[in-house]
């Protein structure tokens, strides 16, 4: 698995995750050392372009327009999960968690 340091804070996410168009798809990251009230926020990179921001939440979960999906915070604030509902074959990208103030 990957891994990106920053400090003592690290986020671990999966390598590769897959779906079909239409099927829903829950990307998950672990952030096992996370400071208290540091956020997580998560990015997604299509093909030939340069990061975009999608969300951010400290606790708890908030719903996402575009791509229409919600990212959920585990209480202990230890992992997340951005979960997409329909994805489309245009949502297909790199997607990255990380941990900032």
């Amino acid at each position: 698995s990957s891994a990106v340091a920053a400090g003592r804070a690290q986020v671990q996410q999966e390598p590769w995750a897959e779906t079909t168009e239409g099927t829903a798809i829950s990307i998950n990251c672990s952030h096992p050392n996370i400071g208290l009230g540091e956020t997580i926020y998560w990015y997604r990179q299509l093909p030939g372009r340069g990061p975009e921001f999608l969300e951010r939440v400290l606790r708890g979960s908030r719903e996402m327009r575009a791509p229409p999906g919600r990212l959920q915070v585990a209480a202990d604030g230890r992992s997340s999960a951005l979960w997409l509902s329909r994805p489309r074959r245009g949502d297909a990208a790199v997607y990255y968690c990380a941990l900032g103030d």
